[in-house]
């Protein structure tokens, strides 16, 4: 037991909560825009029990992680063709299914957001059940946190450092969620930049999974997007949604000043 509290340990752990602060930061996008769509006065206790629920499922996978580490990376369905090769294990197919999952979700709510056409529609028609948004906050975050274990698992072996880590790292993140969405709800227009780096998040994800399956199609593999790209990315659609958001502004000054 001593031998965990060591320097080495402790600069262990800060590095893990740091990691999984990074890697949570799509995540807690997505639990922001879920809780959204369920009663306002359910949306904070959504965030909370989904994350808290999502902690405990985290410990949970890491102690099956590594126990059985291998199996997530052992392929189960192998096919070698001229046109389509791969190698799909666990691990694979988690991340490959949270992906599309992801890219679903984006597309289906940015159609939804192009297609109101009366704002006097009641805007509980589209609200999701509490139960419902609990359940795809706590798979997703799993669907989330699992690259985030596997890391964890590769920087440790020490179970009670990357145990306290996720559940230092979840007590954050139920903090951070009530302001991400606060600033959300009042910024509606940042929901479209948000859902746009969700779109993108999938589309990692889904790269990712087609790498760790081996995909190649007509012979060409599919390659992982990496984080450098990703961050760069996001960066710009930041950049672009302020400087449009600006002009934006400055034509609304300018035809209120023309129309005087």
């Amino acid at each position: 037991m001593a031998e965990l509290f060591t320097l080495a340990n402790f600069g262990t752990l800060l590095m893990l909560i740091f990691l999984q602060a990074v890697l949570g930061f799509d995540n807690l996008l997505y639990v922001s825009l879920e809780s959204g769509r369920v009663a306002p006065e359910q949306q904070q206790r959504v965030r909370r029990i989904g994350i808290a629920l999502a902690i405990a499922l985290r410990i949970i996978l890491l102690f099956v992680v590594v126990i059985a580490i291998e199996r997530f990376q052992t392929p189960f369905w192998t096919v070698h063709h001229s046109w389509l090769d791969f190698e799909f294990n666990v691990h694979a197919v988690i991340v490959l299914a949270g992906g599309a999952f992801i890219i679903y979700t984006a597309i289906k709510e940015i159609v939804h957001m192009l297609a109101i056409h009366d704002l006097s529609v009641d805007p509980d028609a589209t609200q999701r059940s509490t139960r419902a948004a609990i359940f795809w906050i706590t798979v997703m975050n799993v669907v989330f946190s699992f690259d985030s274990i596997l890391s964890a698992v590769a920087l440790t072996d020490h179970l009670a450092i990357m145990a306290i880590a996720i559940v230092i790292s979840g007590i954050l993140m139920i903090a951070m969620a009530d302001q991400v969405a606060d600033f959300l709800k009042k910024n509606r227009l940042y929901e479209v930049l948000g859902l746009f780096i969700l779109f993108i998040v999938g589309v990692m994800l889904v790269s990712e999974g087609g790498h760790l399956a081996h995909i190649k199609i007509a012979g060409e593999a599919i390659e992982p997007m990496s984080k450098s790209t990703f961050y760069f990315v996001i960066v710009i659609l930041v950049i672009v949604d302020l400087v449009q958001s600006r002009y934006q502004k400055k034509l609304l000054l300018e035809r209120e000043v023309v129309s005087q």
